[in-house]
């Protein structure tokens, strides 16, 4: 799969209790960003995660992310964007947070979420 229209891996990873999704798809523009998170929230169970930390590499608008409360993971997406040059697809991480805070590990969960959404689209 090269061009996702919309992808979703569940259950990527868990750990004491919170639980890590990953999804993503093509978007034109912000407002395609915004239409993907707004999509995506249909779902229940996305709607009521704790964080759904996001980034996108625009090829029209530059970069754009959003942390949803989750310190800096937009920008670790980003940065893996901007590595694998994928432009004009978001890439969203969804955390369920399971009642211990993880610290630096969630960067880790973060990381391996992406790089199975990378690796589901042969990035």
């Amino acid at each position: 799969m090269t061009d996702p229209e919309f992808l979703q891996i569940e259950q990527v990873v868990s750990d004491r209790g919170s639980r890590y999704a990953v999804s993503g798809g093509t978007v034109q523009g912000r407002a395609g960003c915004d239409a993907f998170i707004a999509r995506l929230k249909q779902h229940r169970k996305y709607a009521k995660a704790t964080h759904n930390s996001w980034a996108c590499l625009l090829s029209d608008g530059g970069p754009v992310k959003n942390d949803d409360g989750e310190s800096a993971a937009g920008a670790v997406i980003l940065r893996m964007l901007e590595r694998a040059d994928l432009k004009d697809t978001i890439v969203v991480v969804t955390r369920w947070y399971g009642g211990v805070h993880l610290g630096g590990d969630r960067f880790a969960h973060v990381v391996t979420c992406v790089r199975a959404f990378l690796a589901e689209i042969g990035k």
